[in-house]
Protein backbone atom coordinates (compact mmCIF):
# COMPACT_ATOMS: atom_id res chain seq x y z
CA UNK A 1 0.00 0.00 0.00
CA UNK A 2 2.94 1.86 0.69
CA UNK A 3 4.39 1.72 -2.70
CA UNK A 4 0.96 2.42 -4.27
CA UNK A 5 0.39 5.37 -2.08
CA UNK A 6 3.56 7.02 -3.65
CA UNK A 7 2.39 5.80 -7.02
CA UNK A 8 -0.33 7.57 -6.49
CA UNK A 9 1.10 10.36 -5.19
CA UNK A 10 3.28 10.75 -7.91
CA UNK A 11 0.63 10.78 -10.70
CA UNK A 12 -1.72 13.33 -8.98
CA UNK A 13 1.70 15.79 -9.03
CA UNK A 14 2.02 15.21 -12.70
CA UNK A 15 -1.18 15.48 -13.40
CA UNK A 16 -0.61 19.13 -11.56
CA UNK A 17 2.20 19.80 -13.14
CA UNK A 18 0.56 18.82 -17.04
CA UNK A 19 -2.59 20.95 -15.66
CA UNK A 20 -0.15 23.81 -15.03
CA UNK A 21 1.82 24.07 -18.20
CA UNK A 22 -1.52 23.80 -20.18
CA UNK A 23 -2.49 27.02 -19.00
CA UNK A 24 0.77 28.49 -20.08
CA UNK A 25 0.26 27.00 -24.15
CA UNK A 26 -0.17 30.08 -26.20
CA UNK A 27 -1.81 30.84 -29.06
CA UNK A 28 0.00 29.98 -32.15
CA UNK A 29 1.80 32.93 -33.36
CA UNK A 30 2.16 34.12 -30.04
CA UNK A 31 5.19 33.89 -27.35
CA UNK A 32 6.42 35.57 -24.43
CA UNK A 33 8.18 38.43 -26.91
CA UNK A 34 6.53 37.96 -30.21
CA UNK A 35 3.30 38.36 -31.62
CA UNK A 36 2.94 37.16 -35.45
CA UNK A 37 0.59 38.49 -38.05
CA UNK A 38 0.31 37.66 -41.57
CA UNK A 39 -0.91 40.02 -45.01
CA UNK A 40 -0.93 39.78 -48.13
CA UNK A 41 -0.31 42.47 -50.56
CA UNK A 42 -0.33 42.95 -54.28
CA UNK A 43 3.56 43.63 -54.60
CA UNK A 44 3.75 42.96 -57.99
CA UNK A 45 0.83 42.59 -60.63
CA UNK A 46 -1.53 45.20 -62.32
CA UNK A 47 -2.46 46.86 -58.68
CA UNK A 48 1.28 46.87 -57.26
CA UNK A 49 0.62 50.16 -56.52
CA UNK A 50 -1.55 49.30 -53.70
CA UNK A 51 1.86 47.46 -52.40
CA UNK A 52 2.44 50.55 -50.99
CA UNK A 53 -0.28 49.97 -48.29
CA UNK A 54 1.74 46.99 -46.82
CA UNK A 55 5.15 48.38 -46.87
CA UNK A 56 3.46 51.56 -44.69
CA UNK A 57 2.23 48.89 -42.36
CA UNK A 58 5.65 47.22 -42.14
CA UNK A 59 7.20 50.39 -41.27
CA UNK A 60 4.06 51.27 -38.68
CA UNK A 61 5.19 48.02 -36.80
CA UNK A 62 8.93 48.34 -37.22
CA UNK A 63 7.97 52.17 -35.41
CA UNK A 64 6.20 49.94 -32.71
CA UNK A 65 8.57 47.43 -32.14
CA UNK A 66 11.97 50.39 -31.47
CA UNK A 67 9.50 51.52 -28.80
CA UNK A 68 9.50 48.40 -27.27
CA UNK A 69 6.33 46.60 -28.99
CA UNK A 70 3.07 45.72 -27.39
CA UNK A 71 2.67 45.04 -24.38
CA UNK A 72 5.78 44.15 -24.30
CA UNK A 73 6.01 41.88 -27.27
CA UNK A 74 7.79 42.85 -31.00
CA UNK A 75 5.15 42.42 -33.80
CA UNK A 76 6.43 39.83 -36.79
CA UNK A 77 4.90 40.94 -40.16
CA UNK A 78 5.31 38.54 -42.56
CA UNK A 79 3.80 40.21 -45.74
CA UNK A 80 3.46 37.83 -48.88
CA UNK A 81 3.04 39.27 -52.59
CA UNK A 82 -0.36 37.54 -54.28
CA UNK A 83 0.01 38.95 -57.02
CA UNK A 84 -3.80 39.98 -56.47
CA UNK A 85 -4.43 36.58 -57.78
CA UNK A 86 -7.04 34.86 -55.39
CA UNK A 87 -5.49 31.25 -56.34
CA UNK A 88 -2.45 32.47 -54.74
CA UNK A 89 -3.96 34.23 -51.87
CA UNK A 90 -5.28 31.40 -50.51
CA UNK A 91 -1.92 29.45 -51.45
CA UNK A 92 0.27 31.92 -49.28
CA UNK A 93 -2.67 32.43 -46.86
CA UNK A 94 -2.25 28.14 -45.79
CA UNK A 95 1.70 28.78 -45.59
CA UNK A 96 1.27 31.67 -43.16
CA UNK A 97 -1.19 30.15 -41.09
CA UNK A 98 0.04 26.67 -40.98
CA UNK A 99 4.03 26.91 -41.59
CA UNK A 100 4.45 30.18 -40.54
CA UNK A 101 2.20 30.36 -37.66
CA UNK A 102 0.73 33.28 -37.42
CA UNK A 103 -1.66 34.54 -35.10
CA UNK A 104 -4.12 36.39 -37.43
CA UNK A 105 -4.43 37.96 -40.92
CA UNK A 106 -4.61 41.78 -40.64
CA UNK A 107 -5.43 44.02 -43.97
CA UNK A 108 -4.55 41.72 -46.51
CA UNK A 109 -5.87 44.21 -50.28
CA UNK A 110 -8.33 43.42 -52.21
CA UNK A 111 -11.58 41.84 -52.73
CA UNK A 112 -11.20 38.90 -54.68
CA UNK A 113 -8.19 37.72 -52.44
CA UNK A 114 -10.11 38.03 -49.36
CA UNK A 115 -13.38 36.22 -50.37
CA UNK A 116 -11.01 33.48 -51.82
CA UNK A 117 -9.74 33.20 -48.25
CA UNK A 118 -12.48 34.05 -46.19
CA UNK A 119 -14.23 30.23 -45.47
CA UNK A 120 -10.95 29.09 -44.80
CA UNK A 121 -9.93 31.49 -41.76
CA UNK A 122 -13.46 31.62 -40.78
CA UNK A 123 -13.41 27.17 -40.71
CA UNK A 124 -10.05 27.42 -38.70
CA UNK A 125 -11.18 30.00 -36.39
CA UNK A 126 -8.43 32.64 -37.23
CA UNK A 127 -9.26 36.50 -37.24
CA UNK A 128 -9.28 38.27 -40.72
CA UNK A 129 -9.08 41.56 -39.81
CA UNK A 130 -8.93 45.38 -41.17
CA UNK A 131 -9.69 43.77 -44.63
CA UNK A 132 -8.59 46.62 -47.05
CA UNK A 133 -11.43 46.34 -49.17
CA UNK A 134 -14.96 48.47 -49.01
CA UNK A 135 -16.88 45.37 -50.72
CA UNK A 136 -20.59 44.75 -47.92
CA UNK A 137 -20.29 40.96 -48.41
CA UNK A 138 -16.61 41.80 -46.31
CA UNK A 139 -18.39 42.80 -42.96
CA UNK A 140 -21.27 40.06 -42.08
CA UNK A 141 -20.58 38.21 -38.95
CA UNK A 142 -23.79 36.49 -39.36
CA UNK A 143 -21.96 34.26 -41.71
CA UNK A 144 -18.48 35.12 -41.44
CA UNK A 145 -17.59 35.84 -37.44
CA UNK A 146 -14.06 36.04 -37.90
CA UNK A 147 -13.76 38.28 -40.84
CA UNK A 148 -14.44 42.37 -39.70
CA UNK A 149 -13.68 45.07 -42.62
CA UNK A 150 -12.07 48.41 -42.24
CA UNK A 151 -12.91 51.32 -45.08
CA UNK A 152 -16.38 52.50 -45.85
CA UNK A 153 -18.24 51.25 -48.65
CA UNK A 154 -17.26 51.51 -51.91
CA UNK A 155 -20.76 51.62 -53.18
CA UNK A 156 -22.23 53.77 -50.23
CA UNK A 157 -19.41 56.77 -51.50
CA UNK A 158 -20.81 56.23 -55.20
CA UNK A 159 -24.41 57.03 -53.11
CA UNK A 160 -23.01 59.74 -51.42
CA UNK A 161 -21.35 61.43 -54.58
CA UNK A 162 -24.86 61.01 -55.88
CA UNK A 163 -26.49 63.24 -53.08
CA UNK A 164 -23.80 65.97 -53.59
CA UNK A 165 -24.81 66.18 -57.23
CA UNK A 166 -28.55 66.10 -56.29
CA UNK A 167 -28.07 68.61 -53.98
CA UNK A 168 -25.40 71.22 -55.59
CA UNK A 169 -25.75 70.18 -59.04
CA UNK A 170 -29.29 69.41 -59.95
CA UNK A 171 -30.45 68.37 -63.44
CA UNK A 172 -26.75 68.76 -64.24
CA UNK A 173 -25.54 65.83 -67.34
CA UNK A 174 -22.84 63.57 -65.60
CA UNK A 175 -20.23 61.19 -66.83
CA UNK A 176 -17.81 58.71 -65.62
CA UNK A 177 -15.16 56.82 -66.08
CA UNK A 178 -14.83 53.78 -63.56
CA UNK A 179 -11.92 51.30 -63.11
CA UNK A 180 -13.30 47.87 -64.84
CA UNK A 181 -13.01 45.71 -62.03
CA UNK A 182 -15.14 45.07 -58.70
CA UNK A 183 -13.81 48.26 -56.73
CA UNK A 184 -14.90 50.83 -59.30
CA UNK A 185 -17.83 48.86 -60.56
CA UNK A 186 -19.05 49.12 -56.99
CA UNK A 187 -18.38 52.83 -56.90
CA UNK A 188 -20.24 53.80 -60.13
CA UNK A 189 -23.26 51.24 -58.98
CA UNK A 190 -23.67 53.13 -55.90
CA UNK A 191 -23.51 56.45 -57.83
CA UNK A 192 -26.28 54.84 -59.65
CA UNK A 193 -28.32 53.78 -56.60
CA UNK A 194 -28.01 57.22 -55.41
CA UNK A 195 -29.51 58.82 -58.49
CA UNK A 196 -32.30 56.63 -58.73
CA UNK A 197 -34.48 57.69 -60.75
CA UNK A 198 -32.56 60.39 -62.70
CA UNK A 199 -29.70 58.03 -63.33
CA UNK A 200 -31.01 59.54 -66.84
CA UNK A 201 -28.53 62.26 -66.18
CA UNK A 202 -25.47 59.80 -66.54
CA UNK A 203 -25.08 60.34 -70.55
CA UNK A 204 -21.82 58.23 -70.74
CA UNK A 205 -19.99 55.87 -68.43
CA UNK A 206 -16.80 54.50 -69.99
CA UNK A 207 -15.34 51.26 -68.04
CA UNK A 208 -11.43 51.16 -68.58
CA UNK A 209 -8.86 48.57 -67.57
CA UNK A 210 -6.45 49.79 -65.17
CA UNK A 211 -3.35 49.36 -67.51
CA UNK A 212 -5.57 51.59 -70.57
CA UNK A 213 -3.34 53.57 -72.53
CA UNK A 214 -6.04 55.48 -74.29
CA UNK A 215 -7.13 57.61 -71.37
CA UNK A 216 -7.27 60.90 -73.51
CA UNK A 217 -9.63 58.87 -76.01
CA UNK A 218 -11.62 58.13 -73.35
CA UNK A 219 -12.02 61.45 -71.91
CA UNK A 220 -12.10 63.07 -75.01
CA UNK A 221 -15.51 60.80 -76.20
CA UNK A 222 -16.95 62.05 -72.41
CA UNK A 223 -16.18 65.69 -73.45
CA UNK A 224 -18.82 65.44 -76.35
CA UNK A 225 -21.30 64.49 -74.21
CA UNK A 226 -21.36 67.74 -72.95
CA UNK A 227 -21.39 66.94 -69.46
CA UNK A 228 -21.09 69.12 -66.75
CA UNK A 229 -20.01 66.92 -63.71
CA UNK A 230 -17.10 63.85 -64.05
CA UNK A 231 -17.27 61.19 -61.60
CA UNK A 232 -13.72 59.32 -61.70
CA UNK A 233 -13.03 55.86 -59.68
CA UNK A 234 -10.07 54.63 -60.37
CA UNK A 235 -6.24 54.52 -58.82
CA UNK A 236 -4.05 58.13 -58.10
CA UNK A 237 -1.91 57.79 -61.17
CA UNK A 238 -4.78 57.40 -63.55
CA UNK A 239 -6.76 60.66 -61.96
CA UNK A 240 -3.96 62.61 -62.89
CA UNK A 241 -4.06 61.55 -66.32
CA UNK A 242 -7.53 62.18 -66.56
CA UNK A 243 -7.31 65.26 -64.73
CA UNK A 244 -4.41 66.95 -67.28
CA UNK A 245 -6.36 65.72 -70.37
CA UNK A 246 -9.34 67.45 -69.65
CA UNK A 247 -7.42 70.67 -69.05
CA UNK A 248 -5.33 70.43 -72.46
CA UNK A 249 -8.76 69.50 -74.23
CA UNK A 250 -10.20 72.90 -72.14
CA UNK A 251 -12.96 71.12 -70.59
CA UNK A 252 -12.98 72.35 -67.38
CA UNK A 253 -16.27 70.09 -65.36
CA UNK A 254 -16.69 69.47 -61.92
CA UNK A 255 -14.23 66.62 -61.19
CA UNK A 256 -15.29 64.01 -58.31
CA UNK A 257 -12.41 61.76 -57.69
CA UNK A 258 -12.98 58.81 -55.48
CA UNK A 259 -11.22 58.53 -52.12
CA UNK A 260 -8.31 56.09 -53.24
CA UNK A 261 -7.72 58.44 -56.59
CA UNK A 262 -7.63 61.90 -54.97
CA UNK A 263 -3.98 62.37 -52.90
CA UNK A 264 -2.51 65.08 -53.19
CA UNK A 265 0.84 64.39 -53.77
CA UNK A 266 0.14 61.28 -56.08
CA UNK A 267 -2.76 62.62 -58.07
CA UNK A 268 -3.57 66.48 -57.76
CA UNK A 269 0.34 67.34 -58.15
CA UNK A 270 0.86 65.37 -61.24
CA UNK A 271 -2.12 66.28 -62.54
CA UNK A 272 -1.02 70.00 -61.90
CA UNK A 273 -2.37 71.93 -58.69
CA UNK A 274 -3.84 74.28 -60.60
CA UNK A 275 -5.58 72.08 -62.80
CA UNK A 276 -6.86 70.25 -60.29
CA UNK A 277 -8.65 73.35 -57.91
CA UNK A 278 -12.23 72.19 -57.26
CA UNK A 279 -11.66 68.67 -57.18
CA UNK A 280 -14.33 66.58 -54.90
CA UNK A 281 -13.99 63.68 -53.02
CA UNK A 282 -15.37 62.15 -49.80
CA UNK A 283 -12.34 61.15 -47.22
CA UNK A 284 -12.36 59.43 -44.12
CA UNK A 285 -8.73 60.41 -43.18
CA UNK A 286 -6.42 63.09 -43.21
CA UNK A 287 -4.01 63.67 -46.43
CA UNK A 288 -0.45 63.90 -45.29
CA UNK A 289 0.18 66.13 -48.07
CA UNK A 290 -2.52 68.70 -46.84
CA UNK A 291 -0.47 71.61 -45.26
CA UNK A 292 -3.23 71.73 -42.82
CA UNK A 293 -2.30 69.90 -40.37
CA UNK A 294 1.14 70.58 -40.46
CA UNK A 295 0.55 72.13 -36.55
CA UNK A 296 -1.92 69.78 -35.91
CA UNK A 297 -0.91 66.26 -36.34
CA UNK A 298 1.92 64.54 -33.58
CA UNK A 299 4.51 65.51 -35.79
CA UNK A 300 6.94 63.74 -34.14
CA UNK A 301 5.81 60.06 -34.77
CA UNK A 302 4.41 60.68 -37.97
CA UNK A 303 8.01 61.82 -38.89
CA UNK A 304 9.38 58.78 -37.33
CA UNK A 305 7.21 56.73 -39.76
CA UNK A 306 7.73 58.30 -42.94
CA UNK A 307 11.18 57.71 -42.36
CA UNK A 308 11.02 54.31 -41.83
CA UNK A 309 8.54 53.74 -44.70
CA UNK A 310 10.81 55.50 -47.54
CA UNK A 311 13.43 53.30 -45.91
CA UNK A 312 11.64 50.65 -47.13
CA UNK A 313 10.82 52.10 -50.76
CA UNK A 314 6.97 53.52 -49.62
CA UNK A 315 6.55 56.91 -51.60
CA UNK A 316 2.62 57.04 -51.93
CA UNK A 317 1.54 59.30 -48.93
CA UNK A 318 -1.91 58.23 -49.55
CA UNK A 319 -1.29 54.56 -49.11
CA UNK A 320 0.94 56.11 -46.02
CA UNK A 321 -2.36 57.30 -43.98
CA UNK A 322 -4.34 54.32 -45.29
CA UNK A 323 -1.82 51.53 -43.59
CA UNK A 324 -1.03 53.57 -40.74
CA UNK A 325 -4.57 54.35 -39.61
CA UNK A 326 -5.42 50.70 -40.29
CA UNK A 327 -1.82 49.55 -38.46
CA UNK A 328 -2.81 52.32 -35.45
CA UNK A 329 -6.21 50.54 -35.19
CA UNK A 330 -4.63 46.53 -35.30
CA UNK A 331 -2.38 47.99 -32.28
CA UNK A 332 -4.93 49.66 -29.75
CA UNK A 333 -6.85 46.04 -30.49
CA UNK A 334 -4.09 43.73 -29.47
CA UNK A 335 -3.01 46.68 -26.78
CA UNK A 336 -6.39 45.63 -24.87
CA UNK A 337 -6.31 42.38 -25.47
CA UNK A 338 -3.14 42.20 -22.66
CA UNK A 339 -1.97 39.29 -21.91
CA UNK A 340 -5.01 37.15 -23.57
CA UNK A 341 -3.70 37.17 -26.92
CA UNK A 342 -6.36 34.05 -27.84
CA UNK A 343 -8.14 34.38 -31.01
CA UNK A 344 -11.21 34.49 -29.28
CA UNK A 345 -10.16 37.77 -27.13
CA UNK A 346 -8.87 39.05 -30.31
CA UNK A 347 -11.49 39.10 -31.87
CA UNK A 348 -13.72 40.17 -28.65
CA UNK A 349 -12.17 43.22 -28.60
CA UNK A 350 -11.88 44.41 -32.20
CA UNK A 351 -15.54 43.91 -32.05
CA UNK A 352 -15.50 46.43 -28.62
CA UNK A 353 -13.62 49.32 -30.15
CA UNK A 354 -16.14 52.34 -28.39
CA UNK A 355 -15.50 55.80 -30.21
CA UNK A 356 -11.89 55.29 -30.81
CA UNK A 357 -10.33 58.19 -32.71
CA UNK A 358 -7.17 57.07 -34.33
CA UNK A 359 -4.21 59.78 -35.34
CA UNK A 360 -4.76 60.16 -38.94
CA UNK A 361 -8.30 60.43 -39.15
CA UNK A 362 -9.94 63.23 -39.74
CA UNK A 363 -11.83 64.59 -36.69
CA UNK A 364 -15.25 63.60 -35.87
CA UNK A 365 -14.53 60.48 -37.53
CA UNK A 366 -14.11 57.88 -34.89
CA UNK A 367 -14.52 54.20 -34.81
CA UNK A 368 -16.81 51.89 -32.85
CA UNK A 369 -17.77 48.43 -33.32
CA UNK A 370 -20.18 46.01 -31.60
CA UNK A 371 -21.35 42.14 -32.46
CA UNK A 372 -23.36 43.05 -35.64
CA UNK A 373 -21.11 45.93 -36.26
CA UNK A 374 -18.25 45.12 -38.81
CA UNK A 375 -17.46 47.60 -40.79
CA UNK A 376 -15.27 50.20 -38.50
CA UNK A 377 -15.07 53.33 -40.55
CA UNK A 378 -18.56 53.90 -41.25
CA UNK A 379 -18.44 58.00 -41.75
CA UNK A 380 -17.21 59.71 -44.34
CA UNK A 381 -16.52 63.61 -45.42
CA UNK A 382 -16.75 65.82 -48.48
CA UNK A 383 -14.04 67.68 -49.59
CA UNK A 384 -12.94 70.19 -52.24
CA UNK A 385 -9.54 71.17 -52.98
CA UNK A 386 -9.09 75.04 -53.17
CA UNK A 387 -5.44 75.11 -55.29
CA UNK A 388 -3.50 74.44 -51.58
CA UNK A 389 -5.31 72.36 -49.21
CA UNK A 390 -8.72 70.29 -48.87
CA UNK A 391 -11.97 72.37 -47.98
CA UNK A 392 -14.71 70.76 -45.64
CA UNK A 393 -18.04 70.24 -47.60
CA UNK A 394 -20.97 69.80 -44.53
CA UNK A 395 -20.61 68.20 -41.91
CA UNK A 396 -19.09 64.43 -40.84
CA UNK A 397 -21.53 61.62 -43.27
CA UNK A 398 -23.36 58.62 -41.63
CA UNK A 399 -23.50 55.82 -44.94
CA UNK A 400 -26.81 53.92 -44.47
CA UNK A 401 -24.66 51.22 -43.37
CA UNK A 402 -24.05 53.28 -40.15
CA UNK A 403 -27.49 53.55 -40.13
CA UNK A 404 -28.57 50.11 -39.86
CA UNK A 405 -26.48 49.81 -36.88
CA UNK A 406 -28.25 51.54 -35.05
Amino acid sequence: MHGFGRTLLAIVVALASLSAVSQDVREQGVTDTEIRIGNLMPYSGSLAAFGAIGKAESAYFEMINERGGINGRKVRFISQDDKSDPTTALKLTRTLVEDDNVLLMFGSFGTPGNFAVRQYLNEKQIPQLFVASGDDHLTDPSLFPWTMGWQPSFREEGRIYANYIQAFYPGKRIVALWQNDHFGREVFRGLQDGLGDVTRMIRVDVAYDIADEHLDTHVSILKRSGAEIFVFAGVPENAAKVIRTAAQLDWHPVFILNHLGSSISTALKPAGLDKSVGVVTATFSKDASDPAWKDQQAIKDWQAFIEKYQQAGGKDESAAVFGYAAAEALAEVLRQCGDDLSRDNVMRKAATLQDYQGSVLLPGIKISTGPWSFRPIKHLRLVQFDGRTWQPIGDVLETAFANAQK
